[in-house]
């Protein structure tokens, strides 16, 4: 009976021992009377935690009830960054060194995973400065490859070094946040394609593999990898995104939402790994993702999926943004437009039968608009009856002086009206996004829009392509849409 009271009063006893919080020491030889900031990195940006006064003895100390996130952080003097140093599951350890040699005098206590940290850098200046003669050589445009081989063998030894004590820390620690770190950083390493049935090599195995493989060593929901010096998170999103998928907005989705699944468990990832998706892309450079944007806000921002840390402000921006493009996206059917023209009569965007039609949105007095004018009257007259197109002009100011003026000096010969001077009930910049002046889109002979921002300069290119396209469809050929 004694004996089991004593296990439940071990028992609850047990989590106060854990003192929850942090307590980090440092004592650095030649700093003194100075105030030192404690700072975290997080994607691109760099962020001030805490705040530090050095006494005449270079010491000082960061404490709070709070526990740190993990991640690599950072010392501030005179508003430099100084070094890094990790904080994992330990946080509460002492760091001492001489400033004027920090990483080959710095000792650590209390934490495996800070002494590891500054191991695996002292091993790395080392190699690195065992290797640089031989990079000299290998630098050297004047040698031959034959010259170079006997420095590039050397290289490669000291690389392997490298490598293999990586892999060792890796193993015998994987816990700690060095190990997560180092592992994350290093390649997947694909195999050698296997052959067919038929004897032919399945020219399709690596790129599955690779991505069936690509977060192996990267674990989404580990919110400490947001915390690295370099935002390794954000490079391996993009990476994943722009160059294992096709950019089309169904193929992009299934993979975001692959991604999410790994990275939900945490809820710090799942936030960050959504936004970030979203914010590559809010103004895409291929055309027609923007796409993914709007089917991203519908999914986990108007749905409520992000409201455990979203503020009503930001969420209604996004939802304004997402509203102004959703109508006026590739592939969608495009609003009708009915305006005045300079002969103040009812034209309609509808009304016209050409197979193409391009919507120029224009301002009179842009100057861009007016360079931009004359090449797009080049085009329309050496192309209109080749490729059967038609120019519906909007101009988006009020002055019907200030429009007419423009067509005169810029010889337009095409439908032009004046875009306040409207027949509907909408603003056409509610129906048709055109933050900026000049905008493009090109409609089919059924309204859908099927591009849109190109530059004047590229569409006799991209009707040429067009055309060969439908032309392949036709024939049976389902290839994919330039």
């Amino acid at each position: 009976m004694r004996l089991t009271i004593a296990f439940l009063l071990v028992l609850c006893l047990t989590p106060s021992l854990a003192q929850p919080g942090y307590k980090i020491d440092f004592k650095i030889k030649g700093w003194k009377d100075t105030t030192i900031y404690l700072g975290h990195y997080y994607g691109e940006q760099t962020l001030i935690r805490d705040t530090a006064r050095v006494n005449q003895a270079g010491a000082f100390y960061y404490d709070n009830e709070k526990t740190l996130p993990q991640g690599v952080y950072f010392l501030v003097l005179n508003n430099a960054k100084v070094f890094d140093f990790v904080v994992s599951g330990d946080q509460r350890f002492i760091i001492e060194g001489d400033s004027k040699d920090f990483f080959k005098t710095a000792t650590v206590s209390g934490d495996l995973d800070n002494k590891l940290f500054f191991e695996n850098m002292r091993f790395n200046m080392e190699r690195g400065q065992e290797a640089e003669p031989f990079l000299k050589i290998l630098r050297d445009s004047t040698l031959t490859e034959e010259k170079k081989k006997p420095a590039r063998e050397s290289f490669s030894k000291i690389s392997e070094q490298v490598k293999v004590y990586q892999q060792k820390l890796i193993q015998e620690n994987p816990t700690t946040l060095t190990a997560r770190l180092l592992l994350a950083t290093q390649p997947i390493e694909v195999p050698v394609p296997p052959k067919k049935a038929d004897g032919t090599i399945d020219s399709t195995f690596q790129l599955r593999y690779y991505r069936q493989h690509f977060f192996d060593k990267f674990d989404l929901a580990d919110d400490a990898l947001i915390r690295l010096p370099r935002p390794i998170y954000q490079e391996k999103i993009k990476e994943y995104l722009q160059k294992l998928y096709a950019p089309v907005p169904d193929t992009l989705m299934k993979a975001i939402d692959f991604m999410v699944l790994k990275a939900k468990k945490n809820p710090e990832t799942y936030k960050y790994l959504v936004w970030n998706c979203l914010f590559l892309y809010t103004n895409p450079e291929i055309m027609g993702l923007d796409e993914v944007y709007v089917r991203l806000y519908d999914k986990y921002y108007a749905s409520g999926e992000m409201n455990f840390w979203i503020t009503d402000k930001v969420k209604q921006n996004l939802k304004d943004y997402a509203d102004k493009i959703r109508g006026s996206l590739v592939g969608k059917t495009g609003a009708n437009l009915i305006m005045q023209d300079q002969n103040l009569q009812p034209r309609a965007l509808y009304d016209i039968k050409n197979k193409y039609t391009i919507l120029w949105i224009f301002d009179p007095e842009c100057g861009h608009c007016k360079e931009e004018t004359p090449k797009l009257v080049e085009f329309y007259n050496k192309f209109k009856t080749k490729f059967d197109v038609e120019v519906f002009a909007v101009a988006s100011d009020t002055s019907m002086q200030k429009m007419k003026t423009f067509m005169k000096d810029m010889k337009t010969p095409w439908i032009t009206v004046n875009g306040p001077r409207s027949y509907i009930p909408q603003h056409y910049s509610k129906l048709y996004y055109a933050e900026t002046t000049p905008s493009l889109y090109i409609l089919d002979r059924n309204h859908k829009i099927i591009a849109k921002k190109l530059p004047v300069v590229q569409l006799e290119d991209f009707f040429t392509k067009h055309e060969r396209f439908i032309q392949s469809q036709k024939n049976g050929n389902k290839g994919s849409q330039p």
